[in-house]
Formats: C-alpha cells, structure tokens, sequence
C-alpha cells in the first residue's frame, strides 16, 4: 500500500463490504473476516475483550491458530494484544518470536508459525476494553502499515457499532444468573479457575455457533445429581 489513492480505494472496498453485511450477531466475526481479507499483510485476526470478571477473552478468532496465541499471551500476561488493551494505544512488531518485549510469548508465538503482529486499541470504557489483533506468517508484514490497520480499525467500529455489540455482551456476561451458574459448574466439574472456565464456556459458544446464555443453559440442563447448588 504505497499511495494515498490505494489506501482510499481500500477503505471504499471496506465500506462498501461493511454496507452489504447487515449488522447481527455476526458483528465481530464481520470485524475480524474483513480484516484478515482487506488489510495488506494480515493472514489472521482476532479480538481481545476485557470480560466483566477483568480477565482476557478471545472473541472471532478467523483461525484455531489465533486462538492458542492469544491464550498463550493471555497465560503469560505479555504480547501485543495484552500491551494494547492495557495501554489503549497500538502496539506492533515485525519479528514477535525475537522481540525482547515479550521474552516468553515471542519463541511460543514462533513455533505457531506467526511473525509479524499488531494489535490496536479499538474500544474502552471505565470497565472494559479490547483491541484488534492482526497476525501474519511473514515477518516485517506490518513495518509500513500501521496506519492502514489504524484507519480500518475505526472505521469498522463506526460502521458496524462495535461499542454496542461489545457493551451489549459485557451486560449479558455480568447479568446473567444462568452464565455465573454456568462458570461455577465449569470451574468444578473440570477443576479450573474462573477465568479458565469463563474462557471454555466463550470457546465452546464460538466452536458450535450458539450464544452463550444457550451454552451455560444446557450445561445447567445437563447438571448431574449433586452439581446444582440448593436454595
């Protein structure tokens, strides 16, 4: 992306996909597949979301692979998506597997075959924030294009009104007795913690396509004698 003139010729081909998908419960998906299809240098991408709980969620990852990078950043609280929602500002790297930054996620991210990240800050409130993750195979894919990736980041959250989508879940995620309920019955039966249950739960909603309150009400229909707490 050399010119001014092809950067305003990508975010018209942008808007003009952002005009033809109508906003639903795909909202993010849309956000990350247009990602990973406009942005110059993007293979993959992804969206890191504060939970109401303050622990780190993947939210429409385009590959598998994202999903393990963003956990693994997530279980060494370090990399670009962990500095973004943090900082509120763009963090990028052409060589993440060598970049001192990130001395534990570096070498991991490496080995799950990706080089060249950025992550940038695209929403926040006084409780929660998230940023968009880009990945790339190449390395130095995103030495010259951060702006680019700036410039769509915002327009994608003005288009698609990705503030109403993330605080709409945020609400659902906080106020629902059947997803705490749920979270509890995850954190027993599997012996993990609530962050670790809280992600399965995410995982499991994005793996079938169904929305959370209908993952934690099965999982309440399905409760063993026993796994109920009493009145």
């Amino acid at each position: 992306m050399s010119t001014e003139i092809e950067l305003v010729g990508l975010m018209r081909e942008v808007a003009a996909s952002l005009r033809a998908r109508p906003e639903g419960d795909d909202t993010l998906e849309i956000v990350t597949g247009l990602a990973s299809e406009k942005l110059p240098g993007v293979d993959f991408a992804s969206i890191s979301f504060v939970a109401p709980n303050g622990s780190l969620v993947t939210l429409a990852p385009t590959d598998e692979v994202i999903s393990q990078a963003d956990i693994v950043q997530y279980e060494f609280d370090e990399g670009p998506c962990v500095d973004a929602v943090r900082s509120g500002v763009t963090v990028h790297t052409g060589h993440v597997g060598t970049d001192q930054r990130w001395p534990a996620y570096g070498p991991r991210a490496a080995t799950l075959g990706l080089a060249g990240q950025m992550a940038v800050h695209i929403y926040a409130t006084r409780s929660s924030s998230a940023a968009l993750n880009l990945y790339s195979a190449s390395e130095g894919a995103f030495d010259e294009t951060t702006h680019i990736a700036e410039l769509f980041a915002s327009h994608a959250a003005v288009a698609l009104g990705f503030s109403r989508s993330v605080e709409t879940l945020k609400d659902a995620l906080g106020t629902r007795n059947a997803i705490g309920l749920a979270i509890g019955m995850t954190m027993e039966r599997y012996d993990l913690d609530e962050e670790h249950a809280f992600s399965f739960l995410v995982r499991v909603s994005q793996s079938s396509n169904v929305k959370l309150r209908v993952v934690a009400e099965q999982i309440i229909a399905q409760a063993g004698p026993g796994e109920l707490p009493s009145d």
